[in-house]
């Protein structure tokens, strides 16, 4: 295997490495545990049940909310950083260590709510650093290929990552989440004598996420490294400011990057919500358990890693431009539907009560938000490429984080402010169609080549 082959697949571990932070944590393991958790303890505490499932919701999205900011602020400065200082691997240690201590630290999550804003707090601060981390690695995708092989490689490696994501879901599930009725899918106690009334199983997700991590991120810190060839500039933080400042305001004489960071910043900002709110969504209102939850991942899981392969190959052939214009239409006809099912009805068409129908319909939808979500993730960050300068792109890629968690509090926040106002959680959705209307708007000013032949020329 040559070098070049041996750092692709080094840095396409990431993604096998940390997907499950996303797929476990945020989606359809420790997000609606720690929604009945906090549900529950807010019932408790004398709140009526619909009450408490909004309350609930809020503070999940107030937590991704205040992550998302820090994210946005934070991005840029430290990507101009790593292109001065010519290091980006310093970062993504410093990161991953943030990552594996806060991860663990989840399984402090009891079924009582104690510790339940501490808890919430650990896994955004696990999920900021995952994010950070995250920059940097994307800033490597540029230096592995053209613009036409960038396309297949950031689609193969984020297929990679759901493959991992799909996997640790499946270990979970047979192994250690429990149903109400303590037992695991494979019909067992969780694993290693687990106390399913303490939730001990579900809870394990967090050191499972850590050590997940810490085994399958090997391959990246043997096979990657900072490229010793590029220059190193002043890392004195007055001219690394000065850097960025010069390059923010050049941002706004750049008609495709500008519409395409703005359109980004919509849509993505709309599809986390889509992550973030999919499983609460499914055991609030649709009443769903831990393991019919994992099932649904699983699903979602498995569409998200075949079709975002299939994606890479449309943008090596077609460019990522159309892959992101098809995949946001799908996931705008996804939130509809989420808007208008319940239980007990569909866009007010009553059900027979019992009725399989929503749930149903729900995994269809399970596996549009993974094969849509995962081609946008992908196109994107490969439509990002065509827009990079390549002697900054760690640089570019904080500003690429910048426009995508600049916002994150906006998704969330009209999610929150949605809820509150009508007390339900499906209309609670309805922001995040336009969110995606107006990124998928704003696509029309992006030009497909970005600007690399500017770069070049230059």
């Amino acid at each position: 295997m040559s070098v070049s082959r041996k750092r692709i697949w080094g840095w396409m571990a990431f993604d096998w490495a940390s997907q499950p932070f996303y797929t476990l944590g945020l989606t359809f393991i420790f997000g609606p545990y720690f929604a009945v958790v906090a549900a529950e303890y807010f019932l408790n505490s004398g709140m009526e049940a619909d009450a408490a499932d909004a309350q609930a919701q809020w503070i999940w999205s107030l937590g991704q909310t205040v992550a998302g900011l820090l994210i946005a602020f934070t991005a840029p400065f430290l990507g101009a950083f790593a292109d001065n200082s010519g290091r980006k691997m310093p970062w993504i240690v410093f990161f991953s260590i943030i990552y594996v201590v806060t991860t663990f630290m989840l399984w402090g999550l009891e079924p009582d709510g104690s510790a339940l804003i501490f808890m919430l707090i650990m896994f955004y601060v696990g999920f900021f650093a995952a994010e950070s981390a995250l920059n940097f690695v994307n800033a490597i995708l540029p230096s592995l290929g053209t613009d036409e092989e960038v396309g297949r490689i950031s689609g193969s490696g984020a297929a990679f990552g759901y493959w991992g994501g799909v996997t640790s879901l499946f270990i979970m599930l047979l192994l250690l989440a429990e149903n109400d009725q303590g037992v695991t899918l494979l019909g067992n106690a969780p694993l290693f004598g687990l106390d399913p009334d303490m939730r001990e199983g579900t809870r394990a997700v967090g050191p499972f996420i850590a050590i997940w991590y810490v085994i399958f991120i090997i391959p990246f810190f043997m096979f990657v490294r900072d490229d010793p060839k590029v220059e190193k500039k002043s890392t004195k933080l007055g001219a690394v400011w000065g850097e960025l400042i010069t390059t923010l305001r050049s941002v706004f004489h750049r008609k495709s990057l500008l519409n395409f960071l703005v359109g980004s910043m919509f849509y993505r900002d709309a599809l986390n919500a889509l992550y973030a709110f999919g499983g609460v969504y499914a055991a609030l209102v649709l009443d769903w358990q831990t393991i019919q939850i994992g099932v649904f991942g699983i699903i979602a899981a498995i569409a998200a890693a075949v079709t975002t392969w299939l994606s890479g190959l449309a943008d090596q052939r077609y460019g990522p431009k159309p892959v992101i214009r098809v995949s946001v239409w799908v996931l705008i006809g996804v939130s509809i539907i989420i808007v208008g099912m319940s239980r007990e009805a569909i866009f007010g068409v009553s059900l027979a009560e019992g009725s399989g129908l929503p749930d149903i319909i729900f995994y269809i939808c399970g596996v549009c938000i993974g094969g849509a979500g995962g081609a946008v993730y992908a196109a994107s960050r490969s439509m990002m490429v065509r827009h990079t300068h390549p002697e900054r792109p760690a640089e570019a890629f904080g500003l690429f984080a910048l426009t995508g968690k600049a916002t994150a509090f906006l998704a969330p926040a009209l999610i929150t402010l949605f809820t509150i106002m009508t007390g339900n959680n499906q209309l609670g959705f309805l922001p995040v169609i336009f969110l995606f209307l107006i990124g998928l708007f704003l696509l029309r000013w992006v030009n497909k080549d970005g600007d690399r032949a500017e770069w070049s020329a230059s």
